[in-house]
């Protein structure tokens, strides 16, 4: 997949464009860039960063980082991705400005976007305007009930299950993997300790089943409460797994929440609880 940040930098070709931030690549995002790959033209997404609303002075937790973002796109078939870099300047373009110097110095021939889809200065332009601007603009009706805002309201609570339903893929956390306090090896289950990017969603505090890097794993999304613990840490337990994580990138995929996070009368009772959090997580079933 190519990757661009200027027009200029991809080769002609006609193209069919899904257009849209795409923060978390929900099953609404999914058939905006289903609809263009349908179109039998080289497939091709305009995406922001960072999230437009950010520039406009609103604070956003977004579901995905913007590399993983363009992981998914390529894993959609995606075969070019201009990846705009959304700042004040962009925001003032006037929509048959933004047209003419994006899209149509792209190639672009169709658009896909969802229905409300705006652009431009004081978000001015709509997909009718594309239209009468002469581009084969396929409307993408809005999957109910499903958005970037509810995906977020679900994961706050922990509700990965559901979560994953609209996103169509498992709910994510990512991080780099940095050292804790090492006190899961001492126990006999050695955690992976995820830096979490600040701008990134991490669901609600508690025990998770899921995977990583293809192993079944459990997930601590907590302040580590039994040794008195305050700031929130993200710790992965990769089942059967031997190696050295540390400083490489990780995602993890959440499955289920097992339980909320509890402090114990001693530790043995800890470590009966993990093992049963490490047993669930081995019979637990990928939600999609």
């Amino acid at each position: 997949m190519n990757i661009a940040r200027r027009p200029e930098e991809l080769a002609e070709a006609r193209r069919a464009v899904a257009i849209g931030t795409f923060d978390g690549v929900h099953l609404g995002h999914r058939r905006v860039i289903e609809a263009a790959r349908a179109a039998h033209l080289r497939p091709a997404v305009v995406t922001f960063d960072p999230h437009p609303r950010v520039i406009l002075g609103n604070r956003v937790q977004l579901l995905t980082t913007t590399r993983r973002r363009l992981e998914l796109f390529e894993e959609l078939g995606v075969e070019d991705v201009l990846l705009l870099r959304f700042d004040a300047a962009l925001a003032a373009l006037a929509p048959e400005e933004f047209a003419v110097s994006v899209l149509g110095a792209i190639g672009a021939e169709v658009v896909t976007a969802g229905d409300g889809f705006r652009f431009g200065r004081g978000r001015s332009g709509d997909l009718d305007l594309l239209e009468r601007l002469g581009f084969d603009v396929r409307h993408v009706p809005l999957v109910e009930n499903v958005s970037s805002s509810h995906v977020r309201r679900l994961l706050a609570t922990g509700d990965v299950a559901r979560a994953a339903k609209l996103l169509g893929r498992p709910a994510e956390v990512e991080g780099t993997v940095v050292l804790g306090d090492q006190r899961g090896g001492t126990l006999g289950f050695p955690t992976a300790n995820l830096a979490v990017p600040p701008d990134l969603l991490v669901p609600a505090l508690g025990i998770y089943a899921g995977e990583a890097l293809g192993h079944r794993a459990a997930i601590s999304i907590g302040t580590n409460p039994h040794y008195g613990g305050t700031e929130r840490r993200v710790e992965a337990y990769l089942l059967d797994f031997e190696g050295d994580l540390y400083d490489e990138r990780l995602v993890v995929q959440l499955w289920e929440r097992l339980r909320d996070e509890a402090a114990f009368g001693s530790e043995a009772e800890l470590v009966a609880a993990i093992e049963n959090d490490v047993q669930r997580a081995r019979a637990a079933r990928r939600p999609v």
